[in-house]
């Protein structure tokens, strides 16, 4: 018997979610990003924030269960001339509170996703994920995305 889902509700974020949004990246020990809850970096996630909030094509969203951010994700529209001129919707930045993993907020996340995705009538969603979350990749394949490309990337910083 599975676990009663939770009453998860998903937003855009906010800037009073910022700071536990930056919590959840931080404590994130796989990614190796670099997050951190220090002061000194706010202004650069600010900044970062501010961006995505002008940008039409993006979203960052939150998933709050008890009046607490447990989960947040960011979603981008893509426009290409392949496919006949397809669009798609790049889902990043996936991140569950360590200790909701489990009670299905990744699920609600990536289904909140597709129904948008589904609305604006896109022909496509399609994710990243860091090839040693093995357990994530899973988790994706259970929720109906398929594995296809293998992803490459050059750092510049």
């Amino acid at each position: 018997m599975h676990a009663p889902r939770p009453n998860v509700n998903i937003r855009p974020a906010t800037c009073e979610d910022l700071a536990d949004i930056i919590a959840l990246f931080a404590s994130d020990t796989v990614g190796g990003h670099g997050d951190t809850t220090d002061g000194d970096a706010f202004p650069d996630y600010l900044a970062a924030f501010e961006h995505i909030l002008a940008t039409p094509t993006e979203t960052l969203y939150v998933a709050i269960l008890d009046d607490a951010v447990v989960g947040t994700f960011q979603t981008t529209m893509l426009r290409t001339l392949v496919g006949r001129g397809s669009s798609s919707m790049m889902i990043e930045a996936v991140q569950t509170r360590e200790d909701m993993c489990g009670r299905g907020i990744g699920e609600a996340m990536m289904r909140f996703a597709v129904g948008e995705a589904q609305r604006l009538g896109l022909s496509k969603v399609q994710l990243t994920s860091n090839g040693k979350r093995k357990d994530a990749h899973r988790f994706y394949e259970r929720v109906g995305f398929e594995p296809s490309h293998l992803g490459f990337k050059i750092r510049l910083k």
